[in-house]
């Protein structure tokens, strides 16, 4: 079974930036798409980014595109988001997710939660104005 496990969240004022680690286990962490979601209080989970196991392909929300990129280390079996720029809205509790399956051409496949095996705890990033 995989477990990931997030940090590198914490209180920032707006305009700062944070970068969020997930380090994974197994030995198949090269194939997993590694993805990136958020959910505020009263609010549904959202994407927010998405990497295929290769590294070459990167998915991002309209909401955060030109703010924050996501990146991976594979012979470190961790995936980053760093996040630059940082808004009030960003407020949320971040999620790491890895998808075992083989790459999806379709890239609104990753945007949904539900196609991921495997989640992290969360960690909190909250943001000041």
């Amino acid at each position: 079974q995989v477990q990931l496990v997030e940090s590198g969240g914490g209180l920032v004022q707006a305009g700062g930036s944070l970068r969020l680690s997930c380090a994974a286990s197994g030995r198949t962490f090269s194939s997993y798409t590694m993805a990136w979601f958020r959910q505020a209080p009263g609010k549904e989970r959202e994407f927010v980014a998405a990497i295929r196991g290769s590294g070459g392909r990167l998915y991002y929300a309209d909401s955060v595109k030109g703010r924050f990129t996501i990146s991976r280390d594979n012979a470190k079996n961790t995936v980053y988001l760093q996040m630059n720029s940082l808004k009030p809205e960003d407020t949320a509790v971040y999620y790491c997710a890895a998808d075992s399956a083989l790459p999806v051409s379709i890239a609104s496949y990753y945007y949904t939660a539900g196609v991921y095996d495997y989640w992290g705890q969360g960690t909190q990033v909250t943001v000041s104005s």
